[in-house]
C-alpha cells in the first residue's frame, strides 16, 4: 500500500510552517506543542522523510518539507473547496479592507495569503492610508473593515498588538543632530505626528516639520536622503533605515495599540469570518 497523506496531519504541518514556530502554531490550532510535535512526527513517518528542523529561532523546513508544503496548500484548498461546495458553506464575495501604510509590508502578505488559501472565491480590495483616513472611510462605509492604531491606554488588553514608537533615521545620517530638528511626519492628526511633536515640545527641543505626507513611501524617501528623521512603529521600520538609540538624545516616545474595526452594525458572515481571521493571525505576524 502506498503513502497516504492524512488531511489533519497536513493541516497541522501547514500551521507550523506558516507560524514558523511550534508555540505560535499551537496557539493557532488550539493544541499543545507536544501534540503538534507528535502530529509532525506521524507525518514524517508516513512520508519517510524529515520535514522540519527545530532551531533556537523556530522551525525551518527541509527540502522535503518545502516540497510537501507546496502540495499541502493545493491539497487542503481542493479539500476545503469540496467540503464547502457539498455543504453549501463556501464563502464568496468582496470586502473593502483598510490597512495603515506602515503595517502593509509586515502584515498584509500573511493576512491575505492565509485567508485566500481558505476562501479562494473571496476578493479583498485593499486600501492603504493613515489611520485617521481609514476611520473616516469606516464611518462613511466606503470601507468594510480596517486595521487601525489607537493611543496606548490601561485597556491595552483589548489590542491585538502593542507596538512602541521609535525615532528613525537614514543609516549613517547625522540628521538627528540638526537644530532645529528636521522631521518627516504623516498627517497632523496621525498618532506618529502627535507623538513626535508632543515629546519634543515637552522637552523644549526645537523642530521643523520639513516634510508632511500621508504617504509612507514619501516619508521614508526623505529619511533615506538624510535630510530628516521620522517616527514609526518598531515593526514598520524598513530594513534599510535605522532605529535611533537613546544615546541620540531624542526624547522617549509612547507605544501604540493595533486593533481591528468594522463599519456599520449589520455584519455579513464573510465580514465576521475575515475579522475573526485578523484577530487570530495578526498577533503572531
Amino acid at each position: 500500500m502506498g503513502v497516504r497523506l492524512d488531511i489533519a496531519l497536513l493541516r497541522n504541518f501547514v500551521a507550523i510552517a506558516d507560524a514558523t514556530a511550534m508555540s505560535r502554531a499551537a496557539e493557532h490550532v488550539g493544541r499543545t506543542q507536544a501534540a503538534l510535535s507528535q502530529q509532525l512526527k506521524k507525518l514524517e513517518q508516513a512520508v519517510q522523510q524529515p520535514l522540519m528542523i527545530r532551531t533556537g529561532r523556530g522551525v525551518v523546513l527541509t527540502t522535503h518539507g518545502e516540497r510537501l508544503l507546496a502540495h499541502a496548500y493545493k491539497i487542503l484548498r481542493v479539500h476545503d473547496d469540496a467540503v464547502a461546495e457539498l455543504t453549501g458553506d463556501a464563502l464568496s464575495g468582496r470586502l473593502r479592507f483598510g490597512c495603515p501604510d506602515d503595517y502593509a509590508r509586515i502584515f498584509l502578505p500573511g493576512l491575505l495569503q492565509s485567508f485566500a488559501r481558505q476562501h479562494p472565491q473571496v476578493f479583498i480590495e485593499v486600501v492603504c492610508a493613515p489611520t485617521p483616513r481609514l476611520l473616516e472611510r469606516l464611518k462613511d462605509q466606503s470601507l468594510d473593515i480596517a486595521i487601525v492604531s489607537q493611543p496606548d491606554s490601561p485597556e491595552r488588553a483589548q489590542f491585538l498588538r502593542c507596538e512602541p514608537f521609535v525615532w528613525v533615521g537614514g543609516k549613517g545620517s547625522e540628521a538627528f543632530r540638526l537644530d532645529p530638528l528636521q522631521l518627516a511626519l504623516s498627517d497632523p492628526d496621525a498618532l506618529d505626528h502627535i507623538a513626535a511633536t508632543t515629546s519634543l515640545e515637552r522637552e523644549g527641543r526645537s523642530y521643523r516639520v520639513a516634510y508632511a505626507s500621508g504617504s509612507v513611501a514619501g516619508l521614508t524617501a526623505v529619511v533615506r536622503s538624510g535630510q530628516a528623521i521620522t517616527v514609526m512603529t518598531l515593526t514598520g521600520v524598513p530594513p534599510d533605515l535605522q532605529v535611533l538609540p537613546p544615546s541620540s538624545g531624542l526624547p522617549p516616545l509612547p507605544s501604540v495599540g493595533i486593533t481591528v474595526q468594522t463599519a456599520g452594525s449589520h455584519h455579513s458572515r464573510l465580514l465576521e469570518c475575515f475579522e475573526e481571521h485578523i484577530r487570530d493571525v495578526l498577533p503572531a505576524l
